[in-house]
Parts: C-alpha cells; sequence; structure tokens
C-alpha cells in the first residue's frame, strides 16, 4: 500500500464512531434449550473506543448477515470491482447431519476467521448498518449471564482438573425407589439406580441426569441424597425454568396426549419451523401438520408464522376460561396427519 493510500485510510478510521466493532472473537458456545435445542456462539465484541461486550448468535444469524451482504457488495465481475463492491470474505457452509455440539465446535476457527476479515475490510464498509446490527449488543445479549467463556482465559491460566467421578458424586443426586418412565417426557429408570438432579421443574418434578439421557422424573419417584442448592427451586426466575406446552395427537385411534417441557417463556412467540421439527421428533412421525383450535372449538391448520401468531392472539383472548397450571402455555397444539382432512369441519 502506498503512503497516500496507507495516511487516507488512517484518516478515514479515525473518523468512526467509537462505538463501531473493529474485531470479534469467540469466547465459548452454549447450548440454548427450547422448542428445538441449538447451540449459539458466545462473541466478545471490541469497539473503536475500546469498550467490549458480549452478543450472541446463531450460525443461521450469520448466515443471513452474509446473504444481506454478498447482494449489496459482491461485484458482478470480481476482476473489475465497483466503487461500492468488495470481495468478501467465504464463510464455512451449512452442515445438515452430525452431533450439533461437534458442528458447532468445529466451526469456532473458521467463524473467528470469517470476523476478523470482515472487520478488516475498508473503512467504509464498517459503517453499514446490517453489519452494525448484527455486532449491536441488544438488551437481549446484555442480560444474558455466560457460562464459562473458556477461550477468553489467559494461555498461561492453570484450570485445575477434577476426575468426572468425583465431580459427579459431588453434584446434586438421587436414587429411584419406584420404577417408571412410560411417559414420553420422563426418564426412563428402574429401582435403585442413581441420578443427578440439575433442575428443578415444577412443584411436583425434577429434572435429572442418568445412563447419559437427561429428562424429567416425579420427584415423589425418588429419594433425595443430596438436594439442589438454594437458589435453583422452583419460581427462581433462572434459566432453568420451564414451560410446559399440551400436545395432541388426533389419529383415527384416539387422542395422543402429551405435555412437552421447554426453556422458553411463555410469552414468546416461536417459529412455525421450529414447532414442526420439534412435533415430529415428539410424536416419531414425518409427514404430520399443525393445528390450533379456534373459540368455535373447529380445529385451523397452522401453514406459517401469521397463522402462529393468530394461534397465540385467539389463545390469549379465551384466557380465564380454561384453567391452566401457571407454567403451562395458553396455547395447545393439535398434531394430526399430513394426509388426514376428515378432522375439519368442512360444512358450509
Amino acid at each position: 500500500m502506498s503512503l497516500p493510500q496507507q495516511l487516507r485510510d488512517e484518516s478515514d478510521f479515525d473518523q468512526l464512531p467509537h462505538n463501531i466493532p473493529v474485531s470479534a472473537t469467540i469466547a465459548d458456545i452454549e447450548e440454548k434449550k427450547g422448542f428445538i435445542d441449538y447451540f449459539r456462539f458466545v462473541i466478545e465484541v471490541k469497539t473503536k473506543g475500546g469498550s467490549k461486550y458480549l452478543i450472541y448468535r446463531r450460525y443461521r444469524e450469520f448466515f443471513s448477515l452474509h446473504q444481506l451482504l454478498e447482494a449489496k457488495y459482491s461485484p458482478e465481475d470480481p476482476e473489475k470491482p465497483g466503487p461500492n463492491a468488495c470481495i468478501l470474505p467465504s464463510l464455512p457452509g451449512k452442515v445438515f447431519i452430525g452431533n450439533k455440539q461437534e458442528i458447532a465446535e468445529s466451526r469456532i476457527p473458521e467463524l473467528n476467521t470469517y470476523m476478523k476479515r470482515l472487520l478488516g475490510l475498508p473503512t467504509w464498509f464498517l459503517l453499514d448498518e446490517a453489519l452494525r446490527m448484527f455486532f449491536y449488543q441488544t438488551d437481549q445479549d446484555s442480560q444474558q449471564l455466560p457460562q464459562t467463556l473458556r477461550r477468553l482465559r489467559p494461555p498461561t491460566r492453570k484450570v485445575k482438573t477434577v476426575k468426572p467421578n468425583m465431580d459427579l458424586f459431588s453434584s446434586p443426586r438421587a436414587e429411584v425407589y419406584v420404577e417408571f418412565g412410560e411417559s414420553k417426557t420422563e426418564t426412563e429408570l428402574e429401582e435403585g439406580e442413581l441420578l443427578f438432579v440439575s433442575a428443578c421443574v415444577s412443584a411436583d418434578y425434577l429434572q435429572g441426569t442418568a445412563n447419559n439421557q437427561t429428562g424429567i422424573f416425579p420427584e415423589s419417584f425418588v429419594k433425595i441424597i443430596k438436594p439442589l442448592p438454594e437458589g435453583e427451586s422452583e419460581g427462581d426466575g433462572g434459566d432453568h425454568t420451564y414451560s410446559c406446552l399440551r400436545c395432541l395427537m388426533l389419529t383415527p385411534t384416539g387422542v395422543d396426549t402429551r405435555d412437552v417441557c421447554v426453556q422458553e417463556d411463555l410469552t414468546i412467540q416461536p417459529t412455525y419451523k421450529d414447532l414442526l421439527s420439534r412435533m415430529r421428533n415428539v410424536f416419531e412421525k414425518d409427514n404430520i401438520a399443525l393445528n390450533y383450535r379456534d373459540p368455535e372449538g373447529d380445529l385451523i391448520r397452522i401453514l406459517d408464522d401469521e397463522d402462529i401468531q393468530l394461534m397465540i392472539k385467539e389463545s390469549r383472548g379465551q384466557q380465564g376460561k380454561v384453567k391452566r397450571p401457571v407454567n403451562q402455555f395458553p396455547w395447545e397444539l393439535h398434531v394430526t396427519l399430513a394426509s388426514d382432512l376428515s378432522v375439519y369441519n368442512t360444512e358450509a
């Protein structure tokens, strides 16, 4: 780079606002359990003014950003880019098969390189609105509490290693004395088995892990050996608070009712895609349709996010007429086979 060009670039950089992001590094990944389970990246952002903060982003948010930037700045002819065009760094591609945690871990170095090159593009590019909003710390970001931030630890710091068995047996745990597990929402365990308690789901149910599987179980069916620490009980408002979604699978032979626990707030509006994916897993069927009942009791098929919004709006209008537990969503999902049209009221 020539000296005049370098001086001009430095001058342009000095004119940037202090809140412009200039570097970003992935500090960790965290699992988010909701209508679908996914991993998000915990990213430390540094601004031109020297401040630092954390944001939380999914891979699909990286993908959406990249598509927007490509549409705006990718030159039609890479050999002759125009004044408002630049060569964007490559984004790691989508992966459709594999362990979600392993996929997220493997993406970290590639995404770090992507962000470094993205924020190293010409000064005018850093002022792009989509780019700034991606790296902006929202109110939701600022309210999150990071779990470990292991990649921000100094390389020379010694981390104490604890043997797995010692760590497990220092954890809250219980012993099963009543065999249970017929419900899909419960952990299948036999009498005498040991399980490790991680959260209080409701007044009657706990969450725990046994045999490398995590689920919920009735507190009355186990003997508590070591209780949960104070502050992790029901209603503490922490990350372990669960909400219950009533789901009904309508088939020619009857109705299969499931209560699905998800780590989501009762006010959330999930996407149609996420709900469909979750119901396919719950009922172990692919060719299904989602529905809700309108105030007249007729079954209405859900086709997109707008239908989800309408379902929630109508269910809130019915609140007070139906008695529900305090942690249950005011709306229910009625799942049918996609090919079964006999469940709908087709009378004129």
